[in-house]
């Protein structure tokens, strides 16, 4: 197999922290009322230090995917991940909308990101997340002249990391795929997402659903790849301004302790995960 876990390890778990503030409402959503931005300010001000508390408890090295937008925005609170030894990801600039940029501005907002970086963090990272969870046509082929090891942004397996393929659309036959990347996916899923349940949007998302069925889905993908899969990757992903809310934070809280409660558990980063990867 090409993961291979350190020796003890059965499952690898990888809780990624999407440090969004202001910048999910912006770029995303459009949003630059008052009131949206402070639901960023709460995830800086209060979902940081809270998830970073519960990480430090629990051994957990996490990777925090984090745009250029939240580095320096609330630089306090992003130093303090940096300062807690958690990986930073690339998150893009300001939570741009991937799939709607022209080539030309999504190169040049790659290449902010990564100054950003090396300003902020002083090292160019390891790897991406795409703020969409999308890409243009000309995504992969960005990451891989840009250097990235790996990405955190599709979805073509739940728990086994592979290379994704360029896909020439047709309509009329089957679409072609193309060569894999170099570049590796560790899969992602809003089934394992908090965000489309915890955040209500008005006419948009309707969020405020009930967070016991989402941390039992959480719990019945981490109870099936720990029985049923081999040298497993379980990818969650957290934003601090959902998953700090005092009802969320304490199922976290459940969920760390039930996946803690089984051998051979492995709480990493996905670059530590990358860093077990060995090709056939």
């Amino acid at each position: 197999m090409p993961l291979n876990l350190p020796p003890g390890k059965k499952i690898a778990v990888n809780i990624g922290a999407d440090f969004d503030a202001h910048s999910v409402w912006m770029g995303t959503f459009g949003k630059t009322s008052p009131s949206y931005l402070s639901r960023g300010e709460f995830g800086a001000e209060v979902g940081v230090p809270r998830l970073l508390r519960l990480f430090e408890r629990y051994g957990v090295q996490g990777t925090w995917c984090t745009p250029v937008h939240s580095m320096e925005t609330f630089p306090a609170a992003f130093r303090s991940i940096v300062d807690a030894g958690q990986e930073i990801a690339a998150h893009g600039c300001f939570h741009e909308s991937v799939p709607t940029l022209e080539r030309d501005t999504e190169i040049r907002l790659m290449e902010k990101t990564v100054q950003g970086h090396l300003k902020h963090v002083g090292a160019r990272p390891r790897g991406y997340r795409s703020p969409a969870w999308d890409f243009t046509e000309h995504t992969l082929e960005l990451l891989e002249k840009t250097g990235f090891a790996w990405d955190s942004s599709l979805m073509g397996r739940d728990f086994q990391p592979y290379h994704p393929r360029p896909v020439e659309v047709r309509w009329e036959e089957g679409s072609v795929l193309g060569a894999p990347s170099p570049i590796l996916e560790f899969p992602v899923s809003w089934y394992l997402d908090d965000f489309p349940v915890g955040e209500y949007i008005p006419g948009v998302n309707q969020g405020l659903g009930s967070s016991e069925v989402m941390f039992q889905r959480f719990r019945d993908h981490f109870d099936y790849a720990y029985a049923h899969e081999t040298n497993p990757v379980l990818a969650i992903t957290v934003h601090p301004q959902t998953i700090g809310r005092a009802h969320h934070i304490l199922g976290m809280e459940r969920l760390l302790d039930h996946m803690a409660g089984h051998d051979g558990v492995w709480f990493a980063s996905l670059s530590e995960i990358y860093d077990t990867w060995t090709e056939d």
